[in-house]
């Protein structure tokens, strides 16, 4: 082995050595099948450190179900379409969609995915990602997209899907309605404008943050117990500027001590006015235009955008001597996750999916899914409890999955395309025959459907729904791996699809990840232009072993900052690694795997092996990645090269004086429990590990990589292990000794006494040898009695 490992070399090596033993290429055999739904990143900038955090602990995990004998499903794909993706082509290319033809946008958008897939492609390979490519699939394919198509179409004629003309979420900048998880909710700053609306007469003060609002205002509520307005009840208000009279009604959904305690009703400032609007059958006043401007109706404020609407509206306020005060605040409002714009609720004709009739059902799926970490699960349970909204899945956009519908032109009947035709795009396509009516003229449905509506079907994607039987045996699959900000949309909306297609979880285990943060509480975003390193340059820099080593070291679904000090410390590691791995390798000259009889300490060494693997198997089957490093982190830094190869070493250096029955004992321990250590860390550091397998072990196993050999659980011996913490306890007493004393650790001490329990005083005895070597005692005697007692002369 060469004196320093050759990091970057060595991994593209490696790389290659498993692609063209196609090491993890799915074959159907009689093995049982652990199948992953991996997230497919979405098109929309470059990769940052946050995807390699969480990707990386998800590939991890997959690593380590190959060693337990598992035949490994694990699929990679992209979410090469929706809004995401149509902004960071007009980003990259300086150009808006709306402003030229659809076909010419849509093919940009092509030419720039087919770029950055293949450059997230290369960087998880760079990674050293166990994937099977050949099972890769896009969310734009033609299979993905018929699979899509093919899921509305069994949810529309089952009733779950429908369309309505109704207030919907809209972000103004995007100009296209969103679901209600698409929401955010940050602080901003504000004013609360206390405005006079007149009752007969009299000042009825009104405290309100959207002024622009009055001219759309349909009504005024007071709570029914709020005595200070129980006699407006009833009533009809005045609405200042512009002067026409709306009715006060009482409703128990006024907080009293908001404001004045009197709210005003308008179409539509949020989702309260939508109910109230509906519930006491007011009408609607138009007043926003899908672009973010007021109506050009609407007296002093037409065509302006809602901004300057505000501030005009409270200048005329104050003119007309209708504005009491403007009071400073800082309040929560609604945007779009996308762009952080401030949401408007608009009436709009869009297609739903049917979550809120079935809120029950979901947290029934959700208890029926094992979760990690279990706390996790309480997102998911809040999520559907506090459902206000059904799942509106159209968006008013361009490059998506294109709903299969047409309307009549004629009776505006909606038409379905045949699942035979499916994938169509209905603004190139006709339906098969006339309407029930007998014309045969179509409007094509010119919405696409939200990206998450083709991400929520990517287990039916792997198991080619409805379209072969060869992969039915995967639903559900065995592990969705996801971050925790994403619980809301892909984990909540594939739970959706899953129970109204199958009446069954889409998968039986969900890892959630944790976020790499930027800053304090917020976490790395492409969005965001946040991005603090480049994952391509520092698996350049450092290699790809370095920043798995790092994705490893935090507990499952917690945060973490980023730190190059932290892949430097990943280096100290790895080359820990290398040099302990080449020492024990270089006395391993000659090694057979026989042996006449064990020493206590290789006795020692072995079993503290098994309970450290046993310990580390819990840990990863409960997708504690972090705990199970830290695990072997502890038995190889200390118990093994702090400790068992100081004992052995100079047994292994001068043969003769030891005799081969001890050579051959620690040759045996050392081989076992260093293939041992290598095939735990190999998950973590896959590179590494199996360059020093290849170049050493494999002609010793016969098999062609760390990979294909198997982990196991096995019983331990408790009187080995007690016996190896009396060796550690006294290597540290005289460790201690020596450094208090200013000696080097080689200097010889005169006389060590060990006092202690019979039957380990005979194992200490046979350790003897050892004891002196790594002590530099000149003499060693040993006492029995009950307690340990360590004694330097």
């Amino acid at each position: 082995m060469e004196k320093k490992y050759p990091t970057n070399l060595a991994e593209k090596e490696i790389q290659k050595y498993w692609e063209k033993e196609q090491l993890y290429k799915f074959t159907m055999d009689d093995r049982k099948i652990y199948s992953v739904d991996t997230p497919p990143p979405t098109i929309s900038g470059k990769l940052h450190i946050g995807h390699i955090f969480s990707y990386t602990q998800a590939e991890i995990i997959v690593r380590f179900k190959r060693l337990l004998g598992y035949n490994i499903f694990y699929p990679f794909g992209f979410d090469d379409n929706g809004l995401p993706t149509e902004r960071l082509v007009e980003r990259e290319l300086g150009i808006s969609a709306k402003d030229m033809p659809r076909s010419v946008f849509i093919k940009k958008c092509q030419e720039t995915i087919s770029k950055y897939e293949e450059e997230f492609k290369n960087l998880w390979k760079s990674l050293g990602f166990n994937v099977d490519w050949h099972l890769q699939y896009e969310t734009i394919s033609d299979l993905s997209r018929k699979i899509s198509q093919k899921s509305f179409l069994e949810l529309a004629k089952a009733g779950h899907a429908y369309q309505k003309d109704m207030p919907v979420l809209w972000c103004p900048l995007c100009e296209t309605s969103i679901a209600q998880a698409e929401l955010d909710a940050i602080g901003r700053d504000a004013y609360f404008h206390y405005v006079k609306f007149k009752v007969e007469g009299t000042d009825l003060i009104i405290a309100t943050t959207r002024p622009e609002y009055l001219s759309s205002c349909v009504a005024l509520f007071v709570h029914p117990n709020d005595k200070r307005y129980k006699k407006y009840i009833g009533k009809k208000a005045k609405v200042p500027l512009y002067n026409f009279e709306i009715d006060i009604y009482s409703d128990a959904k006024v907080e009293i001590d908001k404001g004045t305690g009197i709210v005003m009703c308008c179409t539509y400032g949020d989702i309260t006015d939508t109910n109230w609007q509906r519930q006491y059958n007011l009408p609607y006043k138009k007043l926003i235009s899908a672009d973010g401007t007021i109506d050009r109706d609407v007296l002093f404020i037409g065509g302006m955008h809602v901004n300057d609407a505000r501030l005009k509206i409270v200048n005329l306020l104050k003119e007309n001597d209708l504005l009491v005060k403007s009071e400073k605040i800082n309040h929560v409002v609604g945007v779009h996750e996308r762009c952080l714009t401030d949401i408007e609720i608009l009436p709009s004709k869009q297609w739903y999916i049917d979550v809120l009739g079935i809120k029950d059902e979901l947290l029934k799926m959700g208890d029926k899914i094992k979760w990690h970490p279990s706390h996790m699960k309480n997102r998911y349970i809040d999520w559907v409890t506090n459902l206000k909204w059904d799942w509106c899945i159209s968006r008013q956009r361009f490059f998506g999955v294109c709903f299969p519908v047409w309307y009549c032109k004629k009776c505006g009947n909606v038409i379905y395309a045949d699942e035979k035709d499916l994938p169509v795009n209905p603004l190139e396509d006709k339906p098969n025959g006339n309407c029930s009516c007998g014309n045969d003229e179509f409007i094509p449905e010119n919405d696409v459907m939200d990206t998450w509506a083709t991400s929520s079907v990517t287990p039916f994607i792997n198991a080619l729904y409805k379209e072969s039987d060869e992969r039915s045996y995967l639903m559900p699959m065995s592990m969705r791996c996801q971050a925790h900000d994403i619980i809301r949309t892909w984990a909540f909306y594939t739970i959706v699809k899953s129970y109204y297609h199958t009446g069954n979880t889409p998968w039986k285990d969900i890892m959630i990840s944790g976020f790499v943060l930027a800053k304090k509480g917020e976490k790395i975003s492409k969005s965001k232009s946040n991005v603090v390193a480049s994952p391509s340059k520092l698996i350049e820099k450092y290699g790809a072993d370095a920043i798995r080593y790092w994705t490893a070291s935090n507990k499952l679904g917690t945060d973490t900052w980023f730190s190059e000090e932290d892949i430097i410390a990943s280096n100290r590691f790895l080359i820990k690694l290398w040099n302990a791995s080449r020492f024990a390798i270089m006395q391993l000259s000659g090694y057979t795997s026989e042996y006449k009889k064990l020493m206590p300490v290789d006795k020692w060494i072995i079993e503290r092996c098994k309970e450290v693997t046993n310990n580390y198997i819990k840990y990863m089957n409960q997708y504690e990645i972090g705990l199970a490093r830290g695990e072997i982190d502890r038995f190889f830094w200390h118990d093994f090269c702090d400790n068992y190869l100081e004992v052995v070493k100079e047994r292994l250096y001068q043969r003769e004086k030891h005799g081969m029955v001890a050579v051959k004992s620690g040759q045996y321990a050392l081989y076992r429990v260093l293939l041992e250590i290598l095939k735990m860390y190999s998950p973590i550091v896959p590179h590494i590990t199996e360059y020093i397998y290849l170049t050493f072990f494999k002609e010793y196993e016969d098999k062609k990589s760390i990979t294909t050999l198997i982990i196991r659980e096995n019983k331990v011996e408790n009187e080995s292990l007690k016996f190896g913490n009396i060796v550690k306890a006294v290597l540290e007493q005289v460790r201690k000794y020596k450094t208090v004393n200013n000696m080097s650790m080689k200097a010889e001490l005169d006389k060590l006494i060990i006092k202690g329990e019979e039957k380990y005083i005979g194992y200490l005895k046979q350790t003897k040898l050892d004891l002196k070597a790594c002590t530099s005692a000149r003499e060693i005697n040993f006492i029995s009695q009950e307690k340990l007692e360590i004694v330097i002369e």
